[in-house]
């Protein structure tokens, strides 16, 4: 090997250490200043608020971010009010009319069981005894392996959710913690919100400033169209579950759709955690009707998300629809679900680096500048 390709490896050894060591060195810092990192971009999304009251009314700084801190918390507290209350009213109607649809569907299993069940289990008894001794002791050691199978999984699925509902529970102190600094540090940043930007500035070089503002700004448009465009698919489901719940007649359809616009969130297995039950259950009890028309309801959610999603996102972050789709796919086959969100954001981010310019400094540092330039 000669001395350019090792210097090359070298290099790209430098910048490969840099980079994870980059990566640790922010998780490691985000870790210990959780509530000041929020405190900051909290800072940063009400400063266009606390600018218009200063300009407007004349009030201090101080009092206007204080002034925009309440407009902001009294205002997500009114909304959240709200949604709670048509959510309670909804699971107070679930209350009155589900003792009534278990009684039914109580009684469609005993029939059920006794129609269907018994007869084949009947059949299986008198094959069972049919068989050898040596053929009843494997078949009765594979149903026994099968049960403790079946019990132990299920026993870990209520073990895994009762630990988590502990984790979260133990975490609520926490969290309140990390909320009441997070909110004081909103207070102090925006208070002294210009002179912590001019010391900045006047700390980090010209050019150096320059890529971070690019690259803040291109992470801006990617983010926020990211999340306008998660929140118009969502709003667009909840519509159409609103009106498909009004067509198919089904009582207190709002704070349903209310309920599945806020678990849509959760990428592909959002909307089927309230429709695959309540289908089953329909078609469990003899409501045809309802069953059918929430399965096709379903479906429709389904169609919408795969023909319009990438669209909305290739207009909201600024990619075509072909490469929202492949890099969605990708993330997925990497990472699972969470990929389908990551793998945008990440051809994003390249996509900044590239168009600043950075991952053309980087790859003149790793051939050298002088093999650039020649």
């Amino acid at each position: 090997m000669n001395k350019r390709n090792l210097f090359i490896l070298l290099r790209i050894g430098i910048v490969i250490a840099a980079t994870i060591g980059g990566v640790i060195l922010l998780f490691l810092l985000g870790k210990l200043m959780v509530p000041f990192i929020i405190g900051f971009f909290l800072a940063l999304l009400i400063n266009p608020l606390v600018e218009w009251l200063q300009y407007h009314t004349r009030m201090p700084r101080g009092f206007a971010v204080l002034t925009s801190l309440i407009l902001i918390i009294g205002i997500i507290s009114a909304a959240i009010t709200l949604l709670v209350t048509e959510i309670i009213q909804g699971f107070a109607y679930l209350s009155r009319i589900i003792p009534e649809h278990y009684k039914k569907f109580s009684q469609y299993i005993q029939e059920f069981y006794n129609e269907t069940i018994m007869p084949i289990v009947n059949n299986l008894l008198s094959i069972f005894k049919g068989l050898e001794q040596g053929q009843q002791s494997s078949l009765l050691e594979s149903m026994q392996f099968i049960g403790e199978r079946l019990t132990n999984t299920f026993s870990a699925i209520i073990q895994g959710l009762g630990n988590g509902l502990y984790i979260v529970i133990s975490k609520l102190p926490n969290f309140a913690t990390i909320f009441i600094i997070s909110l004081l540090a909103t207070f102090f940043i925006g208070k002294d919100w210009e002179r912590i930007i001019l010391q900045m500035r006047g700390k980090i070089p010209a050019k150096v400033r320059i890529r971070i503002n690019q690259i803040y700004e291109g992470l801006q448009r990617a983010l926020l169209g990211f999340l306008k465009a998660e929140l118009k698919l969502t709003f667009i489901t909840a519509c159409i579950v609103f009106v498909g719940l009004l067509i198919l007649r089904v009582e207190h359809a709002l704070s349903i759709a209310l309920i599945v616009w806020i678990v849509d969130f959760l990428p592909y297995i959002g909307a089927i955690l309230v429709f695959l039950p309540w289908a089953l259950y329909s078609f469990f009890t003899g409501d045809i009707f309802l069953g059918t028309g929430l399965s096709i309801l379903y479906g429709l959610i389904v169609l919408q998300r795969q023909l319009i999603k990438p669209k909305i996102l290739s207009s909201s972050i600024g990619i075509s629809p072909l490469l929202t789709l492949f890099t969605m796919y990708v993330g997925f086959k990497l990472v699972g679900l969470i990929g389908i969100v990551i793998g945008p954001l990440t051809f994003i981010f390249i996509k900044i680096l590239n168009e600043t310019g950075i991952l053309g400094e980087v790859w003149s540092f790793i051939i050298g500048e002088k093999e650039k330039t020649n």
